[in-house]
């Protein structure tokens, strides 16, 4: 079985838990960031509320149904989306795109690897 790492981010008052790769969960922290760094320049009308990584840990056992796991692909497709979805004329917002979908498309070579293992 991989090892997996489980990245914790919060928007007010709202958890969520991702279940990274362990070798890709420094980027979703990272690339979190660095999209709250930039999401301040934004000038569309509708700029998405992002949450922030709060931690990083090796286990998690979630106890309850008040939360779930996000596999990470589906949480970075969601991202994708969302970012994609901006109307924005002044900031180059495909840079930003760029990095999303440069971790997403890391992640979709990392599970299909993992089915064919």
């Amino acid at each position: 079985m991989p090892q997996m790492r489980y990245v914790i981010l919060k928007l007010e008052q709202q958890l969520q838990f991702v279940e990274m790769p362990s070798s890709y969960a420094y980027q979703l922290t990272a690339l979190n960031q660095r999209l709250h760094k930039e999401l301040d320049k934004l000038t569309a009308d509708h700029v998405p509320q992002l949450p922030r990584v709060i931690a990083e840990c090796d286990d998690l056992e979630l106890v309850g149904a008040a939360h779930t796991l996000i596999p990470g692909l589906d949480y970075i497709n969601g991202l994708e989306q969302t970012f994609a979805g901006i109307q924005e004329k002044s900031y180059p917002l495909i840079s930003l795109l760029t990095e999303i979908r440069a971790l997403q498309a890391q992640l979709e070579q990392w599970y299909e690897e993992e089915s064919e293992a």
